[in-house]
């Protein structure tokens, strides 16, 4: 993190209460994470308050604290490091962060919406890659903490920054983009995912929409054409660019080719084809790679570049991430769902030639008064593409009347399905695993690689 003392406490209104001259990196929220001369910035949250921590994040190597409460006594921090004090340690965080931004003055590509965010922000960071140095979102942290975060983990070094920026209910976007300011915006499209919160797709887009709040005429709004509910957003302030399937496009895709790990298909751009190979199954990463296109077209990059960049490609753990053990393969895909997700997994999974398809599919959290239907819809989708459908959890019913045939096995919660796996699964199987992240659906997958099938 290449900020002063004096900055930091511009950028967050900050008070020194204790003054240490010493070294100072990098921004940790976590006591068990500290290392040396880190600034431990204590966040005070629902199920713990940071403030408390201060002196052992001292004792383990910080050398500032930044607090909104003193609940320490002053005399025993004297001496350890350099105490700052702000109104709120959340919104300093994320002032602090916005101000880095400014200050690294590098380019930001934003990506939101329901599902396929975390592939399509993968695919963005590798096809530039071969240009220019990118950093790229971990894990998860695309909310008003981890977004921060990640932001002040960038250096001078970086031209590019892919930031996934996630929620849960409106306003939560427009602080992102508030902190991160995105040259480009990315939306992957608008599912039913947190409608249990915003309650309509119309409110759904409207959250999602929110990443483009500080645009003016020098931004670009990168869309997904094939998504009925993004053909509404309109403007003519800031430059619009749509991909799909259709040839009316600013960036189309034809000659599709679908494998079991990997997809081919052909882009045109001035009236000549070039063919992309990704190493990612499904159609609907077609689309997240158009996306990644028009990302990477409008920075510049050449096709030959971001066909280079895809060997740079590394994909977060837990999407569509095959697993090939001696006598089943499982294609871990258990991060998240959602009703659109679920029915694209099922679709790779489809592609499977040999072996047995079974799709182990759990609860999708989060969809309100829509949860019966998508789940039953889910289980209508599933005909004819597995010859097994396990369902585990509260809404296995909903499959059931969906699936409406004799190939399906039900299950109350994930420990009974533990319990009879060797009874479910087969030699040659093809396992799909996929459930909301509350449902731990790892711990299926884990326990399918260690069974003697």
């Amino acid at each position: 993190m290449e900020l002063s003392l004096i900055e930091i406490l511009e950028a967050t209104s900050g008070e020194i209460i204790i003054e240490k001259k010493s070294e100072f990196n990098n921004i940790c929220i976590d006591t068990r994470k500290i290392q040396k001369d880190n600034i431990y910035l204590a966040i005070n949250g629902e199920r713990f308050n940071g403030n408390k921590f201060v002196i052992e994040a001292f004792s383990k190597g910080a050398s500032i604290a930044i607090v909104d409460e003193i609940l320490f006594d002053i005399k025993d921090c004297e001496g350890l490091g350099t105490v700052i004090k702000v109104e709120n340690s959340e919104k300093a965080l994320l002032d602090l962060a916005k101000f880095y931004r400014k200050k690294l003055g590098l380019k930001v590509v934003g990506v939101t919406g329901s599902c396929g965010k975390t592939s399509t922000k993968d695919l963005i960071a590798a096809f530039l890659s071969e240009k220019y140095k990118v950093f790229k979102t971990k894990g998860n942290f695309n909310n008003q903490i981890g977004l921060p975060l990640m932001i002040l983990e960038l250096d001078s070094s970086y031209d590019v920054a892919v930031l996934e920026m996630g929620m849960s209910n409106l306003g939560e976007i427009d602080v992102l983009a508030e902190c991160a300011r995105p040259d480009i915006a990315v939306i992957t499209n608008i599912g039913l995912s947190h409608i249990e919160n915003l309650k309509t797709q119309e409110n759904i887009l409207k959250a999602k929409s929110e990443i483009f709040n500080y645009f003016d005429e020098k931004n670009t709004l990168i869309l997904n054409g094939e998504d009925e509910n993004l053909l509404k957003i309109n403007n003519k302030c800031f430059e619009i660019l749509r991909i799909g399937y259709n040839h009316e496009y600013d960036v189309h895709a034809f000659n599709i080719i679908l494998k079991e790990d990997n997809t081919t298909f052909s882009v045109k751009d001035n009236n000549q084809d070039y063919i992309f190979n990704i190493p990612m199954a499904g159609k609907h990463n077609v689309l997240n790679s158009m996306l990644a296109i028009g990302v990477a077209k409008k920075l510049n990059v050449s096709f030959e570049e971001m066909e280079r960049g895809i060997n740079n490609l590394e994909a977060t753990s837990m999407r569509l991430e095959v697993i090939k053990k001696d006598k089943i393969t499982i294609i871990n895909d258990c991060y998240n769902a959602s009703p659109d997700s679920m029915k694209s997994s099922i679709e790779v999974l489809n592609t499977y030639k040999n072996g047995r398809k079974v799709a182990i599919l759990g609860t999708m959290n989060e969809l309100g008064d829509e949860a019966i239907n998508a789940h039953t819809e889910v289980g209508c989708y599933a005909k004819e593409k597995v010859e097994l459908l396990v369902a585990i959890g509260d809404y296995k019913d909903c499959y059931k009347n969906g699936f409406k045939q004799d190939n399906i096995i039900t299950f109350s919660n994930k420990e009974e399905f533990l319990d009879n796996l060797k009874n479910v699964i087969k030699e040659n199987d093809v396992i799909l695993v996929k459930a909301s992240r509350g449902m731990k659906f790892e711990e299926i997958v884990n326990s399918l690689e260690e069974a003697e099938i």
